[in-house]
């Protein structure tokens, strides 16, 4: 395998060349090695920063691919000031957050869409940005001007950054975790927007959609994008096999010809399994699927090898993003 890396990664570079932007403050997917080829190894790249995960089962292992990577990147791009190791198998939770691999100073922030986004590469175990979510942040950009809006499991916020940069009249932001949040406030500061009270609410999903329920508190679209499984004393998440149940939960809050964005990022659930799911809700009426949001190319891989677990189809990616239109009783 580390004989034929540096190839596989030259081929994602040439494919991905066209998004290297000249002053280096973008973000995109340099590597998919599921799907290009290597399994073992992801490589993102924030700004000047170089994002890589090892993925390896025997993390041991995985460092040797981790070494090629690093010397491939520092030569074909001499631009970068910083890399991260992520090693998902690692035995500490430094080792899964991310220690630096080369370089000092990592990058705290990344534009898109003329957007800024603040970012903490070592926050958790992923960089505080999805890429994944890249074409999904521009629909909100463009489509949400005067609404307003509720970004449920906000995470780092950057979809109500997106929201309230389009132009919406209102967003509130929730997260269970009150730092990710502040990464959303830098976020706002960054942009020039600004920060009204309770619009960052760290509290349970559970919690608080029963409050807002009780409150009457109606939103124009509301933004579902629950992690793959939690549990706390007031709830469980589970995409698996509970994604409708946590729709129907958010379903009474959204006015009358608002949005419901919707999304699973279950690897286990297909394409056609959570269309099923979207399909059975519309049986009413009252929900309608307006349309499907792909996941960028770079972030699903070009030169594609081998087959996913799952067929994510009519989705083009386990990361299944759909928009519906609601209607009230």
């Amino acid at each position: 395998m580390t004989n034929s890396l540096t190839s596989l990664l030259e081929k994602a570079l040439t494919s991905r060349a066209s998004l290297i932007d000249p002053k280096h403050e973008t973000a995109f997917r340099l590597f998919n090695g599921f799907s290009e080829g290597c399994p073992d190894l992801v490589i993102d790249i924030y700004a000047s920063t170089a994002v890589v995960h090892n993925y390896a089962n025997d993390p041991e292992q995985g460092a040797l691919l981790v070494q090629e990577a690093q010397q491939f990147l520092t030569t074909s791009l001499p631009w970068l000031r910083a890399g991260i190791i992520k090693t998902r198998n690692g035995a500490t939770h430094e080792d899964k957050c991310g220690k630096i691999l080369f370089g000092t100073e990592v990058d705290r922030k990344i534009k898109e869409h003329d957007i800024w986004y603040a970012i903490n590469l070592t926050l958790n175990r992923d960089s505080s940005l999805y890429l994944d979510t890249r074409n999904l942040r521009k629909w909100l950009l463009e489509n949400l001007k005067d609404k307003s809006v509720m970004n449920t499991f906000a995470y780092t916020g950057s979809f109500g950054v997106a929201a309230r940069k389009g132009g919406a009249s209102q967003v509130v932001q929730i997260d269970l975790s009150r730092d990710f949040l502040n990464l959303a406030k830098d976020s706002y500061t960054l942009n020039g927007l600004p920060i009204q009270k309770g619009s960052f609410i760290p509290r349970d999903f559970f919690e608080q959609v029963g409050n807002m329920k009780r409150e009457k508190k109606f939103f124009d679209c509301v933004i579902i994008d629950p992690p793959f499984f939690s549990t706390t004393t007031k709830g469980k998440v589970d995409q698996e096999h509970e994604s409708a149940r946590l729709i129907n939960k958010v379903r009474p809050l959204i006015n009358d010809g608002g949005y419901l964005v919707a999304i699973n990022n279950a690897l286990f659930v297909s394409g056609q399994e959570y269309m099923q799911t979207l399909e059975a809700l519309c049986k009413d009426g009252y929900l309608q699927i307006r349309e499907i949001i792909p996941v960028p190319e770079d972030f699903t891989g070009y030169n594609i090898v081998g087959t996913p677990i799952t067929d994510p189809a009519p989705f083009n990616h386990s990361t299944k993003i759909a928009i519906l239109d609601v209607k009230r009783k």
